[in-house]
């Protein structure tokens, strides 16, 4: 089960590097399996992800685009309180994410010039939504939702059938519910290669978004550069800083809800009290017994998890910046007192009452955070994740003289004569 460590600076420094272990290069036998797939795709279309479809999924699915009326049946079927759910969840990620939006600007010069910054949505984006044992609606309305807000003027959603051949209803009302504009029942890298590349179905995007297995993490990873991504995500992981007024029931349960992603899940908590610690370890024991993930927990606990007991509060942030976790839980006395000291975080958590799931579902910012450590320079999806920038100049010509021996002086000393020229010739 989960182990407990006292920082003594070398026991959690060892720990923390075993952790960092599970980012490893990607297995080069699975970058030469998706490199076949991507080029396959890329030169055979839907011919090519069909035959996947089969080989992987084992059955092709009745339709290849899921059509309006099949969409619109699974929203008429689903259970009431789920959609209000979704909806009220859906309230408070559009509240959040419209507080993100970005306008353009213009500075007008007394001398006539005029800067300024354009922002627009894209044009298409791709979501990448799994459909097996691991499909995940509130993922659709993660993704979807700031996308909308952002202006992306069209949505496509791909997704692998289930064994039957048949989409999944949850996702497909979700999809419904966010105004995902097209479905398409293709997954694994297969499918985001399609999107990148652009078949004779599936259309090409310009960004790819939505979280996967390995093989839909190496193809984006792949691919990036020839189509935009929203991260290159690892496993998930949770990090809990707690004090002696902890709940050691809230502490084992929020530890448990991210090690149930994943055996890579990495669940730490840094207390500044042994008694926690020994009290979370019993808490674990006793909630493990009735959870449906058990075996999945244990595994993810037993190889990357671990309670770490060390000296003071400002310790454990030390530790938590040096980390960079995903998601961060802060369940002392006086958490908003610590929150100026957090540097680096995917969400932050404050207090025994905002439990990560709370983040993941229905507070309203975005679950899609960067892990790996990659939280000291990667942010959360946002409304800007979806959005491009481009700026403009307007120069009268009495500005441009005003300005052109300079310009004609930095150009010269890079050596780029004909960049001076395009000035010069103006004014000759």
């Amino acid at each position: 089960m989960i182990r407990k460590i006292i920082a003594n600076g070398i026991d959690e420094t060892a720990f923390l590097k075993e952790v960092d272990k599970r980012n490893g290069e990607t297995n080069k036998k699975v970058t030469e399996i998706v490199s076949e797939i991507i080029e396959n795709v890329k030169q055979n279309g839907d011919k090519a992800v069909n035959e996947y479809t089969l080989k992987f999924d084992g059955k092709l699915p009745e339709f290849y685009e899921v059509p309006l009326d099949e969409i619109h049946d699974a929203v008429e079927e689903a259970d009431e309180e789920f959609i209000n759910a979704l909806l009220d969840a859906m309230e408070n990620i559009a509240d959040f994410h419209h507080r993100q939006k970005e306008q353009g600007f213009i500075n007008a010069k007394e001398n006539g010039v005029m800067l300024g910054q354009k922002v627009r949505g894209l044009d298409k984006v791709g979501l990448y939504v799994p459909g097996g044992t691991a499909a995940y609606p509130s993922s659709v309305l993660m993704n979807a939702i700031p996308a909308k807000i952002a202006g992306v003027k069209e949505i496509i959603m791909v997704t692998p059938p289930q064994k039957d051949g048949k989409p999944n209803k949850d996702i497909l009302v979700a999809a419904s519910i966010c105004g995902v504009d097209r479905v398409f029942l293709a997954g694994g890298a297969q499918a985001i290669a399609a999107l990148a590349f652009g078949t004779e179905s599936i259309p090409k995007v310009d960004k790819i978004v939505g979280p996967g297995n390995i093989y839909v993490a190496t193809a984006k990873k792949l691919l990036f550069g020839q189509v935009d991504i929203d991260m290159i995500a690892g496993p998930s992981e949770i990090l809990i800083i707690a004090d002696e007024t902890a709940n050691p029931n809230y502490l084992a349960a929020d530890l448990m809800s991210q090690a149930e992603h994943d055996v890579l899940a990495s669940s730490i908590l840094i207390t500044t009290s042994e008694k926690i610690a020994d009290e979370t370890i019993k808490e674990i024991d006793r909630q493990i017994s009735y959870l449906s993930r058990k075996d999945i927990i244990e595994k993810s606990l037993d190889n990357y998890g671990a309670i770490i007991v060390t000296d003071c509060v400002d310790c454990a942030i030390e530790l938590a910046n040096e980390l960079a976790p995903e998601h961060l839980e802060v369940q002392v006395s006086n958490p908003m007192e610590q929150l100026g000291k957090i540097k680096n975080a995917g969400s932050i958590f404050l207090g025994q009452y905002a439990a990560e799931p709370l983040g993941d579902y229905f507070a309203g910012p975005n679950h899609v955070l960067p892990t790996s450590g990659t939280a000291r320079f990667f942010s959360p999806l946002s409304v800007n994740s979806f959005t491009k920038r481009s700026s403009f100049i307007y120069y009268t010509e009495q500005a441009l003289l005003d300005a052109k021996d300079d310009i004609v002086c930095i150009a010269e000393k890079e050596g780029l004569t004909a960049h001076a020229n395009s000035i010069k010739v103006r004014f000759e």
